[in-house]
């Protein structure tokens, strides 16, 4: 895990192991790198308006809750994309399958409870306003 860590901040180790894949791999892998480091900083930016600028919510610190939700999950975002490219890297490298990832798995399944928690604030917001 270290190893990989240090690839993050000097990949000529990666570069020196296995046979250069063709460069249109490796660009489609950092495309998709770049990809997700834009979700990233999304969420990062979504997490600081919505914890900044909403108005309070009907369930306390709502706002703040999901604005730091928003912003942890914009930072896994960044670090597993960096993760990621160096791992599909490699692969491709020594001529292996790319690695899984169960990362959109689990990003879906966070946005969608986030989407429930905000429409359970507004059937609530809508309850009390009657």
């Amino acid at each position: 895990m270290l190893a990989r860590v240090r690839n993050w901040f000097d990949p000529r180790e990666v570069h020196e192991t296995g046979q250069t894949p063709d460069y249109r791999f490796s660009l489609a892998n950092e495309r998709t790198f770049l990809a997700w480091i834009r979700t990233g900083l999304a969420m990062i930016g979504g997490g600081l308006v919505v914890a900044q600028f909403l108005p309070p919510m009907t369930v306390p610190h709502m706002t703040r809750i999901l604005g730091v939700a928003l912003i942890l999950l914009g930072v896994g975002c960044a670090l597993r994309a960096v993760d990621h490219w160096i791992r599909c890297e490699i692969a491709m490298r020594n001529n292996r399958p790319l690695p899984p990832s169960r990362f959109p798995a689990v990003l879906a399944i966070v946005v969608a409870l986030g989407s429930l928690a905000l429409l359970v604030e507004v059937f609530i917001d809508l309850y009390r306003a009657r």
